[in-house]
């Protein structure tokens, strides 16, 4: 097939349009294109006020290829089309025993699982939290009575902290092999809908995500995997260096000698294990703020201009960077379109925030966190504190943010234009937060450190600049967003195990490898290829 990209039609263009577009760049007859594919639609919003426009990308079905391609040689916007097939790289020998064990059932966890399933190498998950139906009734539990489950919540559980946020599927890692492709096609087989394939920033939405994730898990079984809920991993069994298993909470031993560590950047206690163990980590920047919500309806006219409102575009987003005058970083993160701000805590006594919506993101706020970087020299003891002082300033923040919330998993609020003037907010305007189990009106001057505070009071307005309205009055700021990403990376080899401790393959959000849905999943695909090269011979199974 021939590749054509950066295609560009008017947002309202008839169906036949995209045909006759590729029949006049090939310049070549009717008769002669025999199918056409959208491999990606995106849209162009730059010039918004003389009409938005979609951008194509697609491929096409020639009579004679080989001529036309010959023809257009050095146009960079037609060549070949890509493989991109995913190719196994092993797979498991007749009689293979042997069993990988797979640690958390979050997105990385998922694919590590699913990969190894599909090579034949019936991996043993162990998951902390429960089933995607219990998970749910115990995360609306914090989120409609304030009572917390800390081995089930919008952190722990299948399907991990991806589960409840938007489903956002699009990343910025380097991926020359197609394995986000892999995932897409994956998802959608297991039922999530198939725009995601072309779309050029697809979702899935929370509550779709919930099905596509029970069904992936049927799949591993249905291939010799095993999903085992309630299993939270408490110890590494090591010898001679190597890991030859994992210990668990209810006292069992379970032996393998290839675990492959997804536990996502919240498994706090499991990072402490590591750390006591010997397993080489380090401390990582990552980004603190707050959560902020707006009307979608002025995010849209913002971005959108008349097409506001429009079914083929839907809710808008948008992605905000300022470089403060204190040398600070400050960005909006997670941009959840038509959505909700969530309670996310993992642990009693803390509060943190993040954001979801649904597929259809027909909610009326738009919200996003909008951060500030912050670096190892910012956490308690500063540089040479060791790799778990990102976790005890997060900690800090989080206990901050529920003694400020009213001590009861309400949240820490404050109105923008009370932000920006260094005021208490006593009472709500336009914006009705949505977070729940409720907001506790205040002065977030103290949320966050002072360099912090000061980076986004300077951010603000010049984001609103470039969105109108983005600094309005009666915006709403939640506090506090910790979880952006692992505030630790757990080191590993050109192997991917552990620098230190063979065996021990660390992967996804948790270990510093990702940074959401799609790249965790990519990471997980990547570790189980490593596993399976890995795996030779028939080692003890894990039972």
């Amino acid at each position: 097939m021939l590749r054509i990209t950066e295609l560009s039609l008017p947002i309202e263009h008839p169906e036949d349009a995209l045909r006759q577009a590729v029949l006049q760049r090939l310049a070549i007859p009717e008769h002669d294109l025999l199918a056409l594919h959208i491999f990606r639609r995106g849209y162009d919003a730059r010039r918004k006020h003389d009409g938005l426009r979609f951008v194509y990308t697609v491929d096409c079905e020639l009579r004679d290829e080989i001529t036309v391609q010959a023809r257009h040689a050095g146009d960079r916007q037609i060549g070949a089309t890509p493989d991109t097939r995913y190719h196994p790289v092993a797979q498991a020998p007749a009689g293979n025993t042997a069993r990988p064990v797979v640690v958390g059932f979050g997105p990385c966890g998922i694919f590590a699982a699913l990969l190894l399933a599909q090579m034949g190498f019936r991996p043993l998950v162990l998951e902390r939290g429960k089933p995607v139906r219990e998970r749910t009734q115990d995360t609306w539990g914090l989120w409609r009575r304030g009572t917390l489950n800390p081995g089930s919540n919008v952190q722990f559980g299948e399907g991990g902290a991806g589960l409840f946020s938007d489903g956002k599927l699009y990343s910025q890692v380097k991926d020359p092999r197609f394995y986000g492709r892999k995932v897409l096609q994956e998802l959608v087989a297991a039922g999530a809908p198939e725009e995601i394939l072309y779309v050029s920033k697809p979702h899935v939405g929370t509550f779709r995500l919930t099905g596509v994730v029970t069904r992936i898990r049927e799949t591993i079984e249905s291939l010799g995997g095993e999903v085992r809920f309630d299993q939270q991993v408490v110890d590494l069994l090591i010898d001679n260096g190597a890991v030859r298993g994992v210990g668990l909470a209810d006292g069992r031993q379970l032996h393998s000698e290839h675990v492959v560590l997804s536990v996502g950047h919240s498994a706090r206690d499991t990072f402490r294990m590591l750390h006591r163990l010997g397993v080489f980590m380090e401390a990582k920047p990552f980004s603190v703020g707050f959560r902020i919500e707006h009307p979608q309806s002025i995010i849209d006219r913002a971005r959108l201009g008349a097409y506001a409102g429009h079914p083929l575009l839907g809710a808008a987003d948008y992605k905000l960077v300022h470089h403060a005058s204190n040398a600070r970083s400050v960005y909006s993160f997670c941009m959840c379109p038509g959505g909700t701000v969530v309670a996310a805590t993992s642990e009693p006594d803390r509060v943190v925030t993040n954001g979801m919506s649904q597929y259809s993101r027909n909610e009326r706020n738009a919200n996003a966190g909008i951060v500030v970087g912050v670096a190892p020299t910012d956490f308690p003891g500063g540089a040479d504190a060791g790799p778990l002082a990102g976790i005890a300033f997060q900690e800090m923040l989080e206990s901050r943010a529920f003694d400020l919330g009213g001590r009861n998993y309400h949240a820490p609020a404050q109105r923008v234009g009370d932000f920006l003037a260094g005021r208490a907010t006593t009472s709500l305007g336009a914006v009705q937060p949505s977070y729940t189990p409720g907001v506790n009106l205040c002065d977030l001057g103290d949320a966050l450190p002072g360099y912090a505070i000061s980076a986004l009071r300077e951010a603000l307005p010049v984001f609103d600049r470039q969105i109108r309205g983005f600094a309005m009055d009666d915006a709403m700021l939640t506090a506090v967003e910790t979880r952006t990403s692992s505030p630790l990376r757990i080191r590993r080899d050109a192997g991917y195990q552990s620098l230190n401790t063979p065996g021990l393959y660390p992967a996804g959000e948790g270990a510093g490898y990702a940074g959401g849905i799609l790249s965790a999943a990519i990471d997980g695909i990547r570790v189980a290829e490593a596993v399976a090269v890995a795996m030779q011979g028939g080692l003890p199974e894990a039972a």
